[in-house]
């Protein structure tokens, strides 16, 4: 099975993004990457739900009040009554990736029902930046001190449990501060679901799935070390010596002292060896 390669709505995308994000919607963007695995996907349904939940949402969000009476009646809408809950059974299902799916089947990741509820909110004139957290995407409110959600389970979080969670995910030693709530750009929430993306499709051994992913974070931020190395490695598995060598050799001329440059150097000489006994 040949990896298909991006279409040209992925690669528009992509050059916007490349040109600066300016005017491309969180809700747009996953709709583009969720129709390079969905063929015929026609976005407009998505749109469509997601001004209805807008509409709805705005008989159970106050229009004017405190920031943080509007952002819980947000959360309280969606979570409670829309029932939109963070699918623990089966997270790594790569339909919890796709925004389409999501707004069908109310279940999905931290980053896709970030999405909206930063779609709803806009929507209603509540205005929420996506956060890539470590470990668990988020969302902020705009301004310092921010007020900071997690739409996964649907709740308010303060500085003491993004602290908390940090630790949880890089140890005892991380220190949390202001610049680990940085607003995420529409280029690194894409990114990020891709990543999502590519893990989901390795789990299950869909290799050419996996592969397709890589090309499409390529296109987003070109030359990035760790997706070289990764479709490197995917190539590898596909038993395309030629590319995987290109692309492993190509990774350590960019990132020679990575922590795993060893083991990928070891490899690169074994797929030297494979190579010259196929020709």
């Amino acid at each position: 099975m040949e990896p298909k390669p991006p279409s040209e709505r992925f690669r528009e995308l992509a050059a916007r993004l490349a040109a600066g994000d300016a005017g491309v919607s969180l809700a747009e963007a996953a709709l583009v990457l969720a129709g390079e695995f969905q063929p015929g996907l026609d976005p407009a349904p998505s749109f469509a739900e997601l001004e209805r939940l807008a509409r709805e949402a705005g008989g159970h969000v106050p229009a004017q009040g405190p920031l943080a009476e509007r952002v819980d009646g947000l959360t309280t809408f969606l979570h409670d009554r829309a029932g939109f809950q963070g699918d623990e059974e089966r997270y790594d299902d790569p339909r919890n990736s796709f925004l389409d799916q999501v707004l069908a089947r109310r279940a999905g990741i931290p980053i896709t029902l970030a999405i909206v509820y930063a779609e709803v909110g806009a929507r209603i004139g509540l205005a929420l930046q996506g956060v890539s957290f470590p470990g668990h995407f988020l969302l902020r409110t705009p301004g310092e001190p921010p007020l900071v959600i997690d739409a996964f389970h649907g709740t308010r979080l303060d500085e003491r449990a993004c602290a908390a969670r940090l630790r949880q995910v890089l140890g005892e030693d991380a220190r949390f501060g202001p610049e680990r709530l940085a607003p995420a750009t529409p280029s690194e929430v894409v990114v990020r679901m891709l990543g999502n993306l590519k893990q989901s499709f390795a789990a299950r051994a869909e290799w050419v799935r996996a592969l397709e992913c890589v090309e499409r974070v390529l296109l987003v931020t070109p030359a990035a070390p760790g997706e070289l190395r990764d479709r490197g490695l995917l190539w590898e598995q596909l038993e395309c010596f030629g590319p995987a060598l290109g692309d492993l050799e190509r990774f350590l001329a960019l990132a020679p002292g990575a922590p795993e440059a060893g083991a990928i150097r070891a490899r690169v000489h074994a797929l030297r060896t494979r190579a010259a006994g196929i020709h």
